[in-house]
């Protein structure tokens, strides 16, 4: 392991193929952030080691403008929870950090919109799981926000492609939030990343406050994709009554009247 946190001259994958060896490789191909990431093999253990990618490419963000988003995440790795992959250092390299992961199994639930409808998709392959299942995940990815919230992140950019469920062994994992940051702050961009079917009117709005209940919302948002059809139909939703009055309060337009912490989510949620 100490040989994948040497730091090196070298670009990632030529250091990585010294080390070990890459079994799995994530870039333009699977998402357009420009960071190249790999599944790499050393030491008797597999590893997922995330990089800025080439300064020399082309992305929708520049090369700094990665770099910082990965240092980002090095903070936030700093929270402990299960459903929150093991950070186990940084190395430097010709493109910069490289980050090392524990290697977690499962699949991307991230579907391209002509995609999202498609039965064999993992995004609906997991709509699909008894509502059991889906609550119990639900509940991992509630349970992994108290505790971020409780370290005060924010949820920016958090939608199905941040999660990673492996359906066999019934296990989530919050993946890629690279771009959450320490809040409460201000909405100075306008239109904030992120996926607009989960976002809240806050982040549409410069000048807004973003703060836990921005969270609260996406959350809401999300549980009504994954249990519903994305709005607050209550014919459509898979979960309890008092799980659809938790989401729909959550998914409130105004600030002021969803929850006003991760925690009341919670509380709310598991009655």
């Amino acid at each position: 392991m100490a040989s994948l946190l040497g730091d090196t001259d070298l670009e990632p994958a030529a250091y990585l193929r010294a080390v070990g060896a890459i079994f799995a490789t994530f870039d333009s191909r699977t998402q357009d952030s420009g960071n190249i990431s790999f599944g790499v093999e050393a030491g008797g253990r597999r590893w997922f080691v995330k990089t800025a990618g080439n300064p020399d490419g082309t992305a929708f963000l520049t090369h700094p403008e990665r770099v910082a988003l990965l240092l980002n995440a090095q903070r936030l790795a700093t929270v402990i929870h299960p459903a929150l992959p093991h950070l186990h250092g940084v190395a430097c390299s010709a493109w910069g950090p490289m980050l090392v992961y524990d290697w977690v199994p499962g699949e991307l639930l991230r579907a391209a919109a002509d995609r999202r409808r498609d039965p064999a998709s993992a995004f609906q392959r997991f709509r699909s799981l008894p509502p059991e299942q889906l609550v119990a995940a639900i509940d991992t990815i509630i349970d992994a926000h108290v505790r971020l919230a409780a370290h005060g992140w924010v949820a920016c950019d958090f939608y199905d492609g941040s999660i990673l469920h492996d359906l066999a062994g019934r296990r989530t994992w919050l993946v890629d939030l690279d771009n959450y940051r320490a809040g409460p702050f201000i909405n100075e961009m306008e239109r904030m990343f992120g996926s607009t079917r989960l976002m809240a009117p806050e982040e549409f709005e410069r000048g807004a406050a973003i703060d836990a209940r921005t969270t609260v919302f996406t959350l809401g948002r999300a549980f009504s994709v994954f249990l519903g059809d994305g709005t607050r139909n209550p014919s459509a939703f898979r979960g309890t009554a008092n799980q659809f009055r938790a989401m729909a309060t959550a998914c409130r337009p105004d600030p002021a009247d969803r929850f006003q912490s991760v925690a009341e989510l919670a509380d709310a949620w598991r009655g």
